[in-house]
């Protein structure tokens, strides 16, 4: 049996970001002005993020180098592990080998800081003073917040209003850093004011907390817009979670069969698949890639195809990706980071070519391979990665109905400390599912920008 943790030392940590977009088959569909309806370039997002990330969300490089001063932050807790799962193996009966690659272990306690310090980093460097974004469950929020603070920059986070009320010690820990949170929707900002008028007891959803965020970094001098998932330049900056899982599984002398990770916006699930992807693209691996999206919010697997904006407000560009409209307004389920109307354009490009799948899945399932887990390995996961762990059991159960040694993967990208609520509704039978009607998909589906398909 290899060992239970594949470590590596602090030298192997990742030199380089690869890059999937000179490896694609075909190129992703442009990102479009909603103004002129013609494809955006620099100058356009120029008032929104800082040059050096514009152009690494467009970059044909294959590689970009990692600052010396991002690494060496890294270092406060990459490498991460990768764990082999062996005692849930046994719980379950299985032949297969479980590995998960265990991203809780950073200050903030997932993997979002991975991208966080990049983000302020070329900020910082570029002479900005002040960061504002949006956070769900609060992942991203604290992760931006640790970094700001790493930097010297100020960092103004809106928080989605229900994870605002459900996690308040996620809004605590970014104000210990030197955050401001303000639920969202606010009176902070006219998108908030507006969504407010309409509807006073709006619960909120990420597309309304990015309008928030993005209105602060158009009006305010110094500050600039940050984004914890969605954009290139992000699923770029977290590929040093797979390149690092590589390394390991490659000392443990194994290849994976099934990789598995959760997706809200796609940043976890594309780091931790992107650098394996291109041994399927280039080399025609057989590994399967599943991206596991919550019933309740199923933009993958219930959504189209069709260009739409990134927020409620209509200020962001129109960016092709599998959506459930604009105006989506989610259940209040307890994994917030998955939340998010839409995805990753990359993530759903490789969707659209058949090289990745996805499934949904309902909450309750979620909790109860979580705990199964969680009374195996020790570990409690967030609600979000839970998704990842129900799939990798029902791979692993369909492995022991077959005999089949499959080597089943998953992201483990942050823990549940904050969520002990969640497990508590779901122990004490308070916890219920929820798909999204049809019928309320094609609602929202109505209010699109009309731009289809996409331009020649």
């Amino acid at each position: 049996m290899s060992p239970k943790k594949i470590l590596l030392s602090e030298e192997q940590i990742p030199r380089d970001w690869y890059n999937v977009l000179p490896d694609l088959p075909q190129p992703m569909p442009p990102v479009i002005h909603p103004g002129t309806r013609q494809p955006i370039g620099p100058d356009d997002l120029a008032p929104i993020f800082a040059m050096p990330l514009i152009a690494q969300e467009v970059s044909q490089e294959h590689w970009i180098q990692i600052p010396d001063e991002v690494r060496e932050v890294y270092k406060i807790w990459r490498p991460t592990p990768l764990v082999r799962a062996d005692r849930w193996e046994r719980a379950l009966d299985t032949p297969a080998h479980i590995y998960f690659k265990w991203e809780g272990s950073s200050p903030a306690g997932s993997h979002k800081l991975n991208t966080a310090l990049a983000q302020a980093f070329y900020n910082k460097i570029e002479g900005q003073t002040r960061l504002s974004t949006e956070t769900g469950a609060g992942q991203w929020g604290s992760s931006l917040a640790f970094a700001c603070n790493v930097y010297g920059l100020d960092c103004k986070v809106f928080m989605v209003r229900v994870s605002y009320d459900q996690k308040p010690h996620r809004r605590t820990m970014m104000q210990a850093w030197g955050a401001t949170v303000a639920a969202s929707p606010s009176t902070e900002t006219k998108a908030g004011r507006d969504i407010l008028a309409r509807d006073p007891n709006s619960v909120g959803s990420l597309g309304i907390a990015i309008s928030e965020a993005v209105e602060v970094a158009l009006t305010q001098p110094g500050t600039k817009y940050t984004l914890g998932s969605v954009l290139n330049h992000v699923l770029l900056h977290q590929t040093v979670i797979g390149l690092e899982a590589k390394q390991q599984l490659e000392l443990a002398g194994e290849a994976p069969d099934v990789m598995i990770g959760c997706v809200g916006g796609g940043s976890n699930f594309g780091g931790f698949a992107l650098p394996f992807v291109r041994d399927k693209l280039l080399h025609g691996a057989k590994t399967r890639f599943i991206a596991v999206e919550p019933t309740a919010c199923p933009s993958l697997t219930k959504g189209k195809y069709l260009y739409d904006f990134g927020d409620t407000a209509c200020t962001t560009p129109l960016m092709k990706m599998y959506t459930l409209g604009h105006n989506f307004m989610p259940e209040s389920i307890h994994a917030g980071g998955l939340r998010y109307h839409g995805m990753a354009p990359l993530v759903c490009h490789l969707y659209d070519l058949g090289v990745i799948e996805a499934q949904a899945v309902a909450q309750t399932g979620v909790f109860a391979a979580a705990l199964s887990f969680a009374r195996a390995e020790g570990l409690i996961p967030a609600p979000e990665p839970s998704h990842a762990i129900k799939v990798a059991m029902d791979e692993a159960l369909r492995c022991k109905a077959t005999g089949e040694r499959k080597v089943i993967v998953f992201n483990l990208c942050g823990h549940g400390h904050f969520d002990m609520a969640a497990y508590e509704h779901y122990l004490t039978g308070r916890l219920r599912d929820h798909e999204h009607p049809e019928h309320a998909i094609d609602e929202a589906l109505k209010d699109l920008p009309g731009l289809q398909p996409s331009p020649g």
